[in-house]
């Protein structure tokens, strides 16, 4: 088993459950409330932006090349998947890591996340 792990978004745990139900003809009680947790979660209904699985994965590249974020992925994808748009939503995102952050620093990796986003 590898140590390196592989973040996903919500688009693609919906379109890999819409893949398995189309050769199953039919999904387990659990991957059923999965899809549709994953159908909302990827909707714009969550938080006003539909996400894409393309965004995701770019999007979580150019935040890796970031240097505080370089050595934490998994932020990396909660950024891509929750897409903050306030410097107080991106600090509670990295206040989970405790990645020490000013105002400056956010506000670039929030501009990041627009430039994939808009």
């Amino acid at each position: 088993m590898s140590d390196q792990s592989e973040y996903v978004d919500y688009a693609k745990v919906r379109d890999l459950l819409l893949s398995a139900q189309e050769r199953r003809h039919e999904l387990s009680y659990e991957q059923q409330m999965a899809l549709q947790h994953s159908e909302w979660a990827a909707s714009a209904q969550r938080g006003g932006i539909k996400t894409n699985s393309e965004v995701f994965q770019s999007l979580s590249e150019a935040l890796q090349s970031n240097d505080k974020l370089a050595d934490h992925p998994d932020v990396c994808a909660k950024i891509a998947e929750l897409m903050p748009m306030s410097v107080q939503s991106m600090r509670v995102i990295i206040a989970s890591k405790r990645i020490a952050m000013d105002t400056s620093e956010i506000e670039e990796i929030i501009d990041i996340v627009r430039q994939h986003v808009l």
